[in-house]
């Protein structure tokens, strides 16, 4: 027999790629990867060649992170990274989910729970970890216990922007969280933050996050996120890729929720009765507030109305039938005896669950992938972070929208967000108008302040008005932040009679800009942005303004990158000059004949301070 040699079994020559295994295993599963691979490609390169310790990873809500962070995990690992702590918001709802799917993605090694870690028996020394963790400081305070003396360590901080931001920066104080994080990463650890709405990340100079470094995770293209819920163009809903229910802004009566559940029954059940394949199960996200006492109204509400169908001789069952026969008929004429019948035959069936539990139970995994054909999910700040929902078919959003609402949280509660496409027609939104209208502008003022850290125009700027803010105001340091000189700046080009002749036609200001963005392309002005004036112009092209070219001196601080931080407009954009006007655009011209354009927005806008 053969001498024994432990050096052939040697676990680094026979794991190093684990990477590899993962995106073998999305592509198996017929999944996009190219934005992982993006992502990941560009978290090392951060890592490796640029020395950075504390970047951001951004995405939309809902579109495919997990995998991203799985990957990355994964990547990290074969790069000889000992200790990956995964920490996520403080939801044991949210630590499952996200726990289950890393293991089920056979990630090695196994990741742990920090609970799993702390005994005196278990050495950290010399192996690999994965370590999922809370933002909670009691989880955090052990968690740091058992391996504050170890170096080295990557913290993926999940939903970043909960919890990790110091709310006290401008008090010369920190936040217990951020404290615990900070203490985490240690002198020469690794952040990265993950998240859909970096706002309070840069605003707030987390960790001093870098945001030159910034990854952006672009959506799969089975994604539909805001272009489809909260288009820049309102005319496009009228394409009804979807089903938008708007209610009164006073939408609390219990007549509202249960005419929901009626368009949520025949739709599920149109969907199973008429497919060819098997039947699939689908869930109705019930988000009405945050309030666990609001929450047992719904539930009563809910569980009232699916006793009585259940029951032939309950005296509210013709009724309720008649209304499913009824809705059925309105929407899928020549359907409804069937779709009616299907109700009838499952709703003895349908399940009610309630996110509000302190406590690991089955009933988040209930929620998130529905085992019945009418699943309904009541819950508020729980569900709205992170919290990944499968087949959500209908949602039905009530909240107070009297005082302003605060754009970072709103984006995080587009529950509806994800890969929706199959059945995307045959989804539903219930909404009061008025809110829907404000988590319109939300998503508008997200995707053109994502646009300037897309596109490289100098720190990310963070628009805000008089029912929006970016993020709540403690987190903003102000320190480091601009608060009302934030501008957008476009790619250098040269300045030609082109130029000259497009400004000095007879057209009104978003046609020229239209004729700007169609000769010179999206790099000297985005067609984003114009949709964006467009919908924000209230007295159409009076709320635009095109100032006069403005030709910089030799001996001006910004003639060779016509960008600087004091802002290029100065007084000249003043409301006292022009009273009502919301946009304002220059082009600025250095004596090279380089030119910019400049667009500042006369909102509130937040840029983070550094030099250009």
């Amino acid at each position: 027999m053969e001498k024994f040699n432990i050096n052939k079994f040697d676990k680094k020559k026979g794991n190093s790629n684990r990477y590899d295994f993962q995106i073998k295993r999305l592509k198996e599963e017929g999944l996009y990867t190219g934005s992982v691979e993006r992502a990941v490609v560009g978290a090392i390169e951060n890592i490796n060649q640029k020395q950075s310790r504390s970047f951001v990873v951004y995405g939309e809500p809902q579109s495919g992170k997990t995998e991203m962070m799985i990957a990355l995990t994964a990547k990290l690992l074969d790069e000889g990274n000992k200790i990956i702590i995964m920490l996520l918001n403080d939801s044991v709802q949210l630590l499952g989910q996200n726990l289950n799917r890393f293991r089920s993605a056979e990630i090695d090694p196994l990741p742990k729970n920090f609970s799993e870690v702390l005994g005196k028996e278990v050495k950290i020394s010399g192996a690999e970890w994965i370590i999922f963790a809370k933002k909670n400081s009691s989880d955090l305070k052990k968690l740091l216990d058992k391996i504050d003396g170890y170096d080295h360590k990557v913290i993926i901080d999940d939903e970043a922007d909960y919890a990790s931001p110091n709310a006290k920066v401008n008090k010369g104080e920190q936040t217990k969280i951020n404290e615990l994080v900070e203490k985490l990463i240690g002198k020469n650890g690794i952040y990265i933050g993950v998240t859909a709405t970096p706002a309070r990340l840069d605003l707030n100079n987390t960790f001093e996050n870098n945001n030159e470094r910034w990854i952006d995770f672009p959506p799969h293209p089975q994604y539909t996120g805001q272009d489809v819920f909260f288009p820049s163009n309102p005319h496009e809903l009228s394409k009804n890729l979807f089903k938008l229910n708007l209610l009164p802004d006073q939408g609390d009566n219990p007549k509202y929720l249960k005419e929901c559940m009626i368009r949520f029954f025949v739709n599920s059940a149109y969907l199973n009765s008429s497919s060819k394949i098997d039947p699939e199960n689908y869930s109705m996200l019930i988000h009405t507030s945050g309030k666990k006492a609001d929450h047992s109204e719904d539930y009563k509400i809910v569980v009232s109305m699916l006793t009585a169908m259940k029951d032939n001789e309950h005296k509210k069952y013709e009724k309720y039938i008649k209304e499913i026969w009824i809705e059925a008929g309105m929407v899928y004429p020549g359907k409804e005896d069937i779709i009616t019948q299907y109700v009838v035959d499952n709703v003895s069936r349908s399940d009610v669950v309630v996110m509000n539990s302190d406590k690991i139970t089955e009933d988040s995994t209930r929620a998130t992938n529905p085992m019945t054909p009418f699943t309904f999910v009541i819950g508020g700040n729980i569900v709205s972070r992170g919290v990944t929902f499968a087949n959500l078919l209908s949602m039905f959003f009530t909240r107070d929208v009297k005082h302003k609402i605060q754009q970072d949280t709103y984006i995080q509660r587009a529950r509806m967000f994800g890969a929706r496409n199959k059945y995307l027609k045959y989804f539903e939104l219930t909404i009061p108008e008025h809110l829907y209208l404000d988590w319109h502008k939300c998503f508008i003022f997200h995707k053109l302040s994502l646009s300037s850290v897309r596109n490289g125009l100098g720190s990310p700027i963070w628009l805000e008005d008089k029912r929006v803010s970016s993020v709540a105001s403690a987190s903003v340091h102000k320190s480091y932040v601009n608060m009302d000189r934030g501008e957008m700046v476009f790619g250098m080009f040269d300045f030609t009679s082109v130029m000259e002749q497009i400004l000095e036609l007879n057209l009104g200001a978003v046609n020229k800009l239209e004729k700007i963005n169609e000769l010179f392309g999206a790099s000297v002005l985005q067609d984003y942005l114009i949709d964006f004036i467009k919908s924000f112009s209230p007295d159409g092209d009076n709320s635009v303004y095109i100032h006069p070219v403005r030709n910089v001196r030799p001996d001006s601080d910004y003639h060779d990158t016509l960008t600087r931080y004091k802002g290029i407009f100065g007084s000249e954009a003043s409301t006292k000059i022009h009273p009502g006007v919301a946009h304002h655009i220059m082009v600025v011209v250095n004596s090279y004949g380089k030119a910019r354009l400049v667009y500042k927005y006369m909102g509130s806008i937040k840029t983070l301070k550094k030099s250009i």
